[in-house]
């Protein structure tokens, strides 16, 4: 299934992709860290889902530089995984995303900053929860906030 990770074909990939990660064989993560290399944003975003399953914290600083993806759904794939992952290594590149131009990209890192439970977290949440334009923004911001405060 490895292999397929360099297939010429997208469709291939991106099912290797999805198998590799319901494999549950951390021996898989390098060969899903090269694949996010892959010039298809789908392969990357199915590869760092399928990290994300893993639950390995050793993907961690490739799912972190996956933060900066050209493509918005890379992004928020990249941040649902580091979610599942559940490593506060990861709390500053979230409190970056919460600046990034895409919305649903700075909603998924105030909810993952929320579950996380961090107390960096508290200033920029609080930020953005006073000044995003837009509501959805305001409101993950608001229950973001209010997980952290629940854990002290």
């Amino acid at each position: 299934m490895v292999s397929h990770l360099r297939s010429p074909v997208i469709k291939k990939r991106r099912e290797a992709a999805i198998l590799l990660g319901k494999s549950a064989d951390p021996a898989a993560i390098p060969f899903l860290i090269e694949a996010l290399s892959d010039s298809h944003p789908g392969v990357r975003s199915d590869v760092i889902q399928a990290l994300g399953r893993l639950k390995d914290s050793s993907a961690l600083p490739a799912l972190i530089a996956s933060l900066d993806d050209p493509d918005p759904k890379v992004r928020v794939a990249a941040i649902a995984a580091i979610g599942t992952i559940k490593d506060r290594d990861a709390v500053i590149p979230l409190i970056n995303c919460l600046n990034d131009k895409e919305i649903p990209v700075r909603i998924g890192a105030a909810e993952v900053l929320g579950r996380l439970g961090d107390k960096r977290a508290v200033g920029p949440l609080t930020k953005i929860r006073k000044h995003d334009v837009f509501s959805e923004v305001r409101e993950a911001a608001e229950v973001a906030l209010k997980k952290i405060q629940a854990r002290t």
